[in-house]
């Protein structure tokens, strides 16, 4: 017996493992320049900017964990190692000691403003600086249709986005 097996067009196949091959690389080089810059991962960064623009720099371990799209676990973990740092604090919630919430210190603050410009710089060489405003307008256009594909609570929109 035969079962007929999917396939894709040259054209889909083209696209999907294209998106693959920038899904796989981009994550790398993010990580590699803010290590070697500002000793702190693509994740940290981001974390740490989510925290940023909450209320008061303060937010629950959950809304990082869902804005980062992380484990509370893993999550847990880096916050501990930036806490040692002294880049956060974590403490009980005051209206729900259940509640862990991470506040941004100073020297969080700092070290994330010092970290922002290579950042931007490495974002825009890798990506936007060669690319069209066109190709730009579509990116932003494919990225936004899959995003809500992937996540249709919209965790990740333009209104808690962390990069």
């Amino acid at each position: 017996m035969t079962f007929p097996v999917p396939r894709m067009s040259p054209s889909e196949a083209e696209a999907w493992t294209g998106l693959i091959r920038v899904c796989m690389l981009l994550p790398a080089e993010l990580d590699s320049q803010l290590q070697r810059d500002s000793s702190m991962t693509h994740f940290e960064f981001a974390a740490l900017t989510f925290v940023r623009w909450a209320p008061e720099s303060r937010a629950s371990m959950t809304a990082i964990a869902e804005a980062t799209n992380s484990t509370l676990s893993r999550l847990s973990h880096v916050c501990t190692r930036l806490q040692k740092r002294g880049l956060v604090e974590k403490s009980a919630s005051a209206s729900d000691a259940r509640v862990t919430e991470v506040t941004l210190t100073s020297a969080g603050r700092r070290e994330l403003v010092r970290a922002t410009p290579g950042h931007i710089g490495t974002v825009r060489r890798l990506v936007i600086d060669v690319l069209s405003d066109e190709d730009l307008a579509d990116l932003a256009r494919i990225t936004r249709v899959l995003g809500k594909r992937l996540d249709p609570s919209c965790r990740g929109d333009e209104e808690t986005a962390v990069d």
